[in-house]
């Protein structure tokens, strides 16, 4: 007995269901043999089976050429990507907001790699840091960041009003503006 040149109504039936699931979701071999019309007692090792490129090569192939299909149809690429939140900047301009949309729309974004999420965690306390390390990591980052920041330190001047008792030590401030 060799392999059959095409694939039966039955093969057809389960591929899809390995692919697109059934009406409440994926499914799993056995199901998907069952809902193809499979024998219950047997729906693991026929699932098994019509997977395995050995047993049923044409099944699996044609498993590829729907999962491939699938993918055509759902595929996101950078000039749809913009498309489509062209259209539904459009239509929310007419009808109101359709912030859900436009959230599934950056979803679908984020899920084909059009958007770096970078986040840096770093462990340490401030309260472990001396002054003078407070100081000057609070200058170095003021130095990294200084073509960004528009940065212009200001003295604070010493008031006049200051009573003799208070000895306070002179305070320096840094204007930050953004």
């Amino acid at each position: 007995m060799g392999v059959p040149k095409r694939l039966t109504e039955m093969q057809m039936r389960f591929a899809e269901f390995i692919v697109f699931g059934g009406p409440e979701g994926p499914m799993t071999q056995s199901e998907a043999a069952i809902a193809a019309g499979y024998s219950k007692d047997r729906s693991r090792q026929e699932g098994s089976e019509l997977l395995n490129p050995r047993h049923s090569p044409l099944v699996v192939q044609y498993v590829g050429r729907l999962k491939e299909e699938r993918l055509k149809k759902f595929e996101v690429s950078y000039e749809g990507h913009l498309a489509e939140l062209a259209r539904l900047r459009e239509a929310a301009l007419k009808k109101g907001s359709f912030s859900s949309a436009v959230n599934a729309e950056t979803n679908r974004g984020k899920a084909a790699g059009l958007y770096i999420d970078r986040k840096i965690i770093k462990h340490g306390k401030l309260e472990d840091m001396s002054e003078q390390e407070l100081e000057l990591k609070m200058k170095q980052i003021l130095d990294d960041y200084a073509p960004i920041l528009n940065v212009t330190p200001t003295p604070k001047l010493p008031s006049s009003k200051r009573s003799s008792k208070g000895n306070k030590p002179k305070q320096r401030s840094v204007r930050v503006k953004l």
